[in-house]
């Protein structure tokens, strides 16, 4: 345990028994159904599904507006200049093993698995209501703009709010490392009881549903490499033994610690993607994918508003669940783990840096990602080198490995590639479990490991599960059902988070303004003050030099 630690209330506690059986009990249960009444589960899916999107569609698209809309307001406000731990702290981490971990954790396995799978479906199938015929220079407009538009801004300003909420009262507040916490500007001592307890189980739940659908995507996308490189049937069978064997990898890295383990594997990750990046843009149309950068990027950004505000109402709401909804609910139902990780290793960065660092570094290496990767198969397609369109029809998970094998070094691109996925597989086990374990353990900055490989084993059990249930679809479906409950939570984060920065005494103004006190005064200022700061703050200030 590092001294940082040791500051913060609630760095080495054992498990809340109630709050981790009910949650062990509900996602066994669920594995359970999906193994033992598959077509049973899948049919709930369905119509769970057609009637969150029907009726609750618009509400995700508000709420994943809101939230960029403030994150972009905080940064710009006087709260920017709050630090996240005592005043004189310093980061624990460089910016780039930062940039590295938050990266991996936020995005991953879902950037390979839909580099060029998501551009060539909307080339080859505009959005309703757009007018584009398809496969042509507008079309592929189109494919990017709405690529950029899932990737970037949006979910990184829902990370980012949940992440400065936690990362603020932890650090800053000294409160425990739990959601439920984060509440107490609104709930009070109730934040800590029952209802606290509900809040974390929210969270819970909408960790593992979201963090299995990642797993799921990665499963599937090995073994349609393992197909391709080595002529292995891709089928379920294989699929769940990827599954098994990288949740036996995960263990191994799940032992080596935060430090050691997600640190130094979030940064190979980084380092293999620019990798498999350099060389398509490289191998690939380099001047075209040079052009489709700005072009896109501009594109987006123009386009942003009404993106941003398009629901149900004016547009084919089974189009808008496939994709924006989709996103969105994903998104959401990652914000407790992903909040939670980059909260734990953002400590001592001011408000202002955290959130330019959050929203606009992983927006824009997404931006690069998909217009080397994404251009390069639009142009792929358009010259008729390659049928990435058979090859998405044939399995989403099947289109980047056509992109590959359009280029030279395909094998080997190819095995990298999945080396690429199955580490972020692992990193994002290891990442989700390590939240899931202080979730479930009082907010401890360090579980037990074993209580950790036990959440790592459970996520892959639940990815498997919903495999077996219907594949991609119950994937989606899973993510969806679980981030509607819990967008109500991250609202509410904001309300509190919102109060809590209101009240820190590095942006109250102080009484009196600039005229001149008495000793009464300032002795009662002095101690206003000392009431009001930050107790991690006012341990520091207390402790023994």
């Amino acid at each position: 345990m590092t001294g940082q630690e040791q500051d913060v209330p609630g760095a080495s506690r054992g498990p809340d028994p109630v709050l981790l059986g009910a949650s062990v009990a509900g996602v066994l249960a669920v594995v359970a159904w999906g193994v033992l009444a598959r077509g049973s589960l899948a049919r709930f899916g369905e119509s769970g599904l057609a009637w969150t999107i029907d009726t609750f569609g618009w509400f995700f698209v508000v709420g994943a507006d809101a939230f960029l809309v403030l994150a972009v307001v905080l940064a710009l406000s006087r709260f920017g200049r709050i630090r996240l731990g005592a005043d004189d702290e310093t980061p624990e981490f460089s910016t780039l093993a930062w940039t590295a971990m938050m990266f991996s954790a936020g995005m991953g396995i879902g950037l390979v698995f839909f580099a060029v799978a998501e551009p060539i479906q909307h080339y080859a199938s505009p959005p309703p209501g757009s007018g584009l015929e398809p496969q042509t220079g507008a079309a592929g407009s189109a494919a990017m703009r709405y690529t950029l538009f899932h990737w970037t801004l949006h979910p990184w300003g829902i990370y980012a709010i949940a992440a400065l909420a936690l990362a603020y009262s932890t650090f800053r507040r000294g409160r425990d490392n739990r959601i439920s916490a984060a509440f107490h500007p609104l709930l009070g001592a109730r934040a800590d009881g029952a209802a606290g307890r509900a809040v974390d189980l929210l969270a819970v739940f909408a960790t593992v549903f979201g963090t299995a659908t990642s797993l799921g995507l990665g499963a599937l996308q090995v073994a349609a490499g393992l197909d391709l490189v080595a002529g292995v049937a891709d089928t379920r069978a294989l699929e769940l033994v990827v599954i098994g064997a990288l949740t036996l990898a995960f263990v191994a890295s799940a032992f080596s610690g935060l430090h050691r383990g997600v640190k130094w594997l979030s940064t190979i990750n980084v380092g293999l993607a620019v990798l498999l990046m350099l060389f398509v843009f490289v191998l690939g149309p380099t001047v075209y994918t040079l052009e489709v950068l700005p072009a896109a990027v501009g594109d987006y950004l123009s386009n942003l508003v009404v993106m941003s505000t398009r629901t149900g109402a004016f547009t084919d709401p089974a189009w808008l669940g496939a994709w924006t909804i989709f996103y969105w609910a994903w998104w959401i139902s990652w914000a407790p783990f992903v909040g939670t990780f980059i909260a734990r290793i953002s400590r001592g960065r001011t408000v202002r840096q955290f959130l330019t660092g959050v929203l606009l570094v992983p927006s824009g290496a997404s931006a690069v990602w998909f217009a080397i990767m994404g251009g390069t198969a639009l142009r792929t397609q358009a010259t008729g080198t390659r049928d990435l369109v058979a090859d998405v029809t044939a399995g989403t998970e099947q289109a980047l490995f056509g992109l590959l094998d359009a280029l030279p070094l395909a094998a080997v691109t190819s095995v990298l590639a999945m080396v690429l996925i199955a580490l972020y597989f692992v990193t994002s086990a290891d990442s989700a479990s390590l939240v899931l374990g202080s979730l479930t353990s009082r907010g401890a900055l360090r579980p037990h490991r074993l209580l950790v490989v036990l959440w790592g084993v459970l996520v892959g059990a639940v990815a498997a599960a919903l495999l077996l249930a219907g594949g991609l679809d119950a994937l989606q479906q899973a993510t969806i059902l679980v981030a509607l409950p819990f967008l109500v939570v991250l609202l509410g984060l904001a309300v509190a988070l919102l109060r809590d920065l209101s009240r820190d005494p590095a942006v109250r103004p102080q009484a009196g303004g600039g005229r001149r006190y008495g000793l009464a005064a300032a002795v009662r200022a002095a101690r206003s003050y000392e009431e009001e700061a930050p107790p991690v703050t006012r341990y520091l200030r207390r402790r023994p030099r």
